[in-house]
């Protein structure tokens, strides 16, 4: 009886650790496994500025700025001839032949020129529902540009110079529930506009006031220079809402916007502790929507925010060389709540130009940056070399883990992208004005691959795989989709769950259009066929829970994921 009282005491505590597992999403990281490193590449020819995982190839589309018109990848014959530009800035005219965006094969870690001729420098973009690159913005003569970029192996960029009405320079660009763009802000850009159709241009930006009003100045009484130009509104976070309206922060300050009617529907509270838009740069993530199976209850929308800098941390970097702690907390608030309240809680160290990366399982991968300063050249210091996992579903206080730390700084323009196979793409860091290999912190050329805890060896029976030409890779809004999946034992209904992710334009430590949802999950049938599972999903009900492209689309059991497919919503 004592034996069998014991065997049941183990069967539970088996049962609700499994339990804690699939709530948590992996609460604890396998056998202490923290991650790890791979370097990928040891010279891409160009810093990664700018990022976008491309859909059905194997390839991120990466850039830089072309305002140094240098890089260390030459256009190769076939790009030729090379393009002339004039500086305004010197108001000289020069030739540059030297590569300035490339594609990146992931699997075959191959590098392939393209050719790019407006200036990109620090400008926004997203992923259009028929798969191409938009990219909008950038500097001097790209700051109105509008260009396109498919993933083939012929393709090239395809740009026009003036299809913004009004330079958009630390502009973000943002997906309507229809599918059409709106490129908020920018450098004096206190105004939003739509992406007009190929070939089009805009006339008129519409006014909004609330980006002007985020603007921050340090008064220099005596200072022949006069007051100090903070800003900390650029690249404001911008997410669409289940509403269709669109959620909009900057600085300390948030809103939600109609942009239809061009009217202010609601203020959320101030977020205390300092500034969290660039050049504080904050990292920002829309966190999973849990989608209900009864179409008719309301998603919930939250945010995450995590570190920053204080007010007036640019000043103090670009003036006095002096580098004060970034903020150590991150802050969530429930923005579709009738009373909503950020709650704060600390992060295991301080972080600015932090990457936010929503992996396939729920986690936030938090990676890149400094401890100490603000965005800007040479106005941070001590690189953060750990990255950090949040648990959004863990108990608060359970809710972050250091990881393995790499050996290459990613301060100012670094990326992290989200890969297929679950790993994270690394690269970028320039803290210079040009390229420059012997400084402080050099000009970074190198790419690296990130493995989460998730796929740990000892993970390894857990992890489902999709059979892809057997399952459904596309569907329109509120149909079934049906997945057949292989695994080393049956799944359980109570422990799967599928989850889609929109791959973001990633630059300056905000992530563009990232989205995820964890779609209702209808039915489970076990052994259709030896060893293998079909899993039965809704795709979303409507397009303001997810506008129309291309998503990553994986399975998850007990907080695995498997390796994801395209997925086409439309």
């Amino acid at each position: 009886m004592a034996k069998a009282s014991s065997k049941k005491v183990q069967s539970l505590i088996l049962l609700a650790a499994v339990l804690l597992l699939v709530n948590n999403a992996a609460a604890a990281p396998a056998g202490g496994f923290l991650g790890s490193w791979e370097l990928i590449s040891q010279n891409a020819g160009i810093s990664a500025m700018h990022t976008q995982l491309l859909p059905k190839t194997d390839q991120i589309a990466v850039f830089d700025a072309s305002v140094w018109h240098i890089s260390r990848l030459q256009l190769p014959q076939e790009k030729r001839p090379c393009f002339w530009h004039h500086n305004k800035l010197t108001n000289q005219t020069a030739e540059d032949c030297w590569c300035h965006s490339i594609f990146y094969d992931y699997n075959k870690n191959a590098v392939k020129a393209l050719k790019v001729q407006s200036d990109t420098w620090c400008s926004s973009g997203g992923l259009s529902a028929d798969g191409r690159l938009v990219s909008t913005g950038g500097f001097q003569y790209g700051a109105k540009a509008i260009r396109y970029l498919w993933g083939c192996d012929t393709c090239d960029w395809v740009e026009y110079p003036e299809g913004l009405a009004e330079p958009r320079w630390y502009s973000t660009q943002v997906m309507l529930s229809d599918g059409s763009f709106l490129v908020y802000g920018g450098r004096d850009a206190f105004s939003y506009e739509y992406v007009p159709v190929e070939k089009e241009s805009n006339k008129a930006a519409i006014a909004f006031p609330f980006l002007f009003e985020t603007q921050d100045f340090l008064e220099r009484p005596g200072n022949p220079k006069g007051r100090f130009r903070l800003e900390n509104n650029l690249y404001p976070f911008v997410y669409l809402l289940p509403d269709g309206n669109v959620y909009v922060f900057a600085n300390n300050r948030s809103v939600v916007h109609d942009p239809k009617a061009n009217k202010i529907i609601r203020e959320f509270p101030q977020l205390p502790g300092g500034a969290r838009s660039y050049p504080a740069t904050g990292t920002s993530v829309l966190l999973p929507l849990y989608l209900p199976r009864d179409t008719n209850k309301p998603v919930d929308a939250e945010v995450l925010i995590c570190g920053g800098s204080v007010r007036e941390g640019l000043y103090l970097g670009e003036e006095e060389k002096r580098f004060v702690n970034a903020l150590d907390d991150c802050a969530r608030m429930v923005v579709t709540s009738p009373n909503p309240e950020w709650k704060i809680e600390k992060m295991p160290a301080p972080r600015t130009m932090a990457d936010g990366v929503l992996l396939p399982n729920g986690e936030v991968l938090i990676i890149n940056g400094a401890d100490l300063g603000s965005g800007g050249w040479h106005c941070a210091d001590k690189p953060s070399l750990k990255p950090m996992l949040y648990r959004p579903n863990a108990p608060e206080g359970q809710r972050f883990a250091e990881l393995a730390p790499t050996d290459i700084p990613r301060m100012y323009h670094s990326v992290a992208n989200l890969l297929p196979d679950g790993k994270v793409f690394v690269g970028g860091s320039n803290d210079n004005d040009g390229y420059f290999e012997f400084a402080k912190f050099p000009t970074e050329l190198r790419l690296e691959k990130f493995t989460p805890p998730y796929l740990a060896p000892e993970y390894a029976a857990l992890r489902p795989a999709i059979l892809e030409d057997q399952s459904d890779k596309a569907a329109t809004y509120g149909k079934w989709v049906y997945l057949r999946v292989k695994s080393s034992e049956p799944l359980t209904i109570n422990y799967v769950q599928v989850s889609i992710v929109a791959p973001p334009f990633v630059t300056h430590g905000i992530s563009m259009n990232q989205r995820m949802l964890f779609l209702s999950v209808i039915e489970l049938k076990n052994n259709v066929a030896p060893g293998v599972d079909e899993v039965v999903v809704a795709a979303p009900p409507t397009s303001a829970l997810a506008p129309p492209g291309y998503y990553l689309l994986s399975v998850v059991n007990q907080g695995i994921p498997s390796h994801s497919i395209w997925f086409h919503l439309k």
